[in-house]
């Protein structure tokens, strides 16, 4: 009943070319964003992307980061992990709340698309059942899925890198010249060599964008992007097997054994919808599933960003920077490099800092006094609000403050988890606003580094569109134009990749030729709604040194006092243990 209508034509080369498109008018999909505490579902009309419903379902569990649920027991330091079952929850909740508040039929929705964080990582067994679900593992922490955030493969990262330097790995390069602890190998080592009863039982490691459209449909189907960017998957295959077995005999086949299944390119259908999870959710058994994907770069098409120099930063807990271009560049410090990574025939850029809105939320928690609080409540705003009210009245530079945005290690371009924050210029006149804007400040010097890095590798970046939840924040923003010199434009969509999710659904469903037709017809932007203050760009310009002084001397190997401190700390806890 909601069939799409296709009309082509075969040009002179025998390709076939979309003349004519007929979508029925009440056709609608559903995209859901796994992100880092909650899901988030999306209903969305296929002819031009209006939202049409919405729901969210905050994890049970959250990020388990103290102690095990299970057992009670303290997790150690720079553990980040989750319960599958909460993910499930989602489908269950927010899928059927977002139509309901949509007001349409089940019957209109032709397909569902699903998104999550990255490098998120499932150990499973044949069938897919998570290891954590069976009663011989509920105990063991490693049987957990490992959170994009989980740092503590930070020591095997080390030797996937150094051995890779020694041995002159060309798909080194691709990744800036460090892998990082958060992404498939690092991980997998280190259930080996801490659980190794848990590596034994695993059959698959799966990314949790796969593991959850697996549940969806039955079939385990392994998307190209994770396995580029995340798993080290360039030029069609993965670090050979002499490779693991130096880092670890046992590790030799990683590879065959756990990780390689055939990948599926994003936009393509991974299936159909089970009549388990239509009960789950409430839509119809057999409706298009798309291929998973990941959360920032499923963003792109939503905010229409697919062609070269259109860098999309998507700013929540942590930011993760999406770019596409039409050349291969070795990016010192990016997350990767994937051919068709973000929108087929072009190459997708990835980079990120670790730490973002998370720094923001950890500075109120613990850092803000009472009578901020007090006053927020009192006016009856956040504290947020008040502290970036007080922040906008500062000249730049006002406050005395240089900060370092590494409170959960950097990301890009340094690729160390083991660096944390700092904040230096502090006196007894410093006030909980001067820090909260060095904070802000932080991120946006940190992005900067960035842009830098990738325009001076051939890589420029023409444009930077921000999505995500803190573009609501207008003095975070004027201050990243004024630290970029950029012009911001910005997703006209709060739900960026629960959009970008539907569009791939919309695709999966053959309501589209391709992702960039779909991005034309469903995505939204506007344009350049932050525009630079020349005179905040001069004195951003003289704090952006001082800060690059010190993201080098702290960052390089100048001074490793931050290493040393997280080691003391470590031994400081186990001996507590």
């Amino acid at each position: 009943m909601y069939r799409v209508h296709l009309d082509s034509q075969i040009v002179s080369d025998n390709t076939q070319v979309v003349t004519d498109m007929t979508i029925d008018r009440d056709a609608c999909v559903v995209g859901v964003d796994f992100g880092t505490l909650s899901g988030r579902a999306v209903v969305v009309r296929v002819r031009d992307g209006a939202e049409l419903g919405t729901a969210v379902h905050d994890y049970r569990h959250g990020v388990v980061d103290q102690v095990l649920p299970a057992t009670g027991k303290p997790l150690p330091p720079e553990w980040a992990l989750q319960v599958p079952a909460d993910y499930l929850d989602v489908l269950r909740t927010a899928v059927p709340q977002a139509v309901e508040a949509a007001g349409i039929s089940a019957e209109q929705v032709i397909g569902i698309g699903t998104d999550f964080t990255a490098c998120t990582m499932v150990p499973v067994t044949a069938d897919g059942t998570p290891l954590c679900d069976l009663p011989e593992f509920a105990e063991n922490p490693h049987a957990y899925v490992k959170l994009w955030r989980h740092h503590a493969a930070q020591p095997q990262a080390d030797r996937v890198n150094e051995l890779a330097r020694q041995r002159t790995e060309p798909w080194l390069a691709r990744y800036g010249g460090l892998i990082s602890s958060e992404w498939e190998f690092a991980k997998g080592l280190q259930v080996l060599e801490e659980a190794p009863e848990v590596y034994a039982a695993m059959e698959h490691w799966v990314e949790a964008a796969d593991w959850i459209v697996w549940q969806l449909t039955g079939t385990y189907t392994r998307n190209a992007c994770t396995a580029g960017y995340k798993g080290i998957h360039q030029d069609g295959a993965y670090p050979a097997e002499e490779f693991l077995s130096e880092l670890n005999p046992a590790f030799s086949t990683f590879v065959s054994a756990k990780l390689d299944h055939p990948l599926s390119a994003l936009g393509d259908k991974a299936g159909t919808l089970t009549a388990q999870a239509a009960g789950w959710t409430g839509l119809r058994e057999g409706i298009a599933v798309a291929v998973g994907n990941v959360d920032a770069h499923v963003t792109a098409p939503a905010a229409q960003a697919v062609e070269p120099g259109q860098m999309v930063a998507i700013m929540g807990t942590s930011t993760c920077h999406v770019m596409s271009g039409d050349v291969l560049r070795e990016v010192p410090g990016m997350c990767g490099v994937v051919d068709g990574g973000i929108v087929p025939g072009l190459w997708g850029y990835e980079a990120g800092q670790s730490g973002v809105g998370d720094i923001f939320a950890w500075f109120l928690r613990n850092q803000v006094p009472p009578s901020y609080h007090e006053e927020a409540a009192e006016r009856g705003i956040t504290v947020h609000e008040l502290l970036s009210e007080l922040a906008a009245r500062q000249d730049v530079g006002e406050h005395g403050l240089v900060a370092l945005d590494w409170h959960s290690g950097n990301r890009s371009v340094l690729v160390d988890h083991e660096l944390s924050g700092v904040v230096v210029g502090q006196t007894l006149a410093t006030k909980a606003e001067d820090v909260y804007r060095a904070l802000l400040e932080a991120t946006a010097f940190g992005t900067r580094v960035i842009v830098d890095t990738f325009t001076d590798a051939g890589v420029p970046v023409t444009e930077l569109v921000i999505a995500g939840g803190l573009t609501k924040n207008q003095l975070l923003m004027q201050i990243y134009a004024d630290v970029l010199d950029l012009p911001l434009s910005v997703i006209g969509s709060a739900q960026g990749p629960a959009l970008g999710s539907a569009m791939h659904a919309a695709v999966a469903a053959d309501a589209y030729v391709d992702i960039r037709a779909a991005a034309a017809e469903m995505g939204s932007v506007r344009r350049n709604v932050f525009l630079p203050n020349q005179k905040n760009v001069e004195a951003y310009e003289r704090l952006f040194l001082d800060y690059q002084e010190l993201h080098d001397y702290f960052g390089r190997g100048a001074n490793d006092v931050m290493h040393r401190l997280r080691g003391y700390r470590r031994a400081a806890l186990e001996g507590k243990s």
